[in-house]
């Protein structure tokens, strides 16, 4: 069975769906993980303030307080779990033998 025969077929196949995903993403998974982190801290940030808006009585919106922070808590928990198989997958190959 000949892989590259398969591969260069999946490769037009693509080309031919979206012409411009040929562009190059240079970002490296540091930044990724920094931009990842920023983004579930600015939600419990507006989550924290949406609560604190609920609490003094400064909220407008009571439905869209309420899904900010659910929102935050979402995306905690999502972090949360990202990071658990992270660290299990870690975990599993310095389990392996070499």
């Amino acid at each position: 069975m000949n892989i590259s025969s398969i591969t260069d077929s999946i490769g037009s196949i693509t080309s031919k769906q979206n012409p411009q995903s040929t562009k190059v993403d240079n970002t490296t998974f540091e930044s990724m993980l920094k931009d990842a982190v920023s983004e579930v801290n600015k939600t419990q940030v507006d989550g924290y303030n949406a609560m604190e808006g609920i609490a003094t009585g400064n909220v407008k919106n009571l439905q869209e307080a309420v899904q900010k922070i659910e929102e935050a808590e979402l995306s905690l928990k999502l972090a949360l779990e990202v990071k658990n198989k992270a660290v299990n997958a870690y975990k599993e190959v310095m389990r392996m033998q070499v």
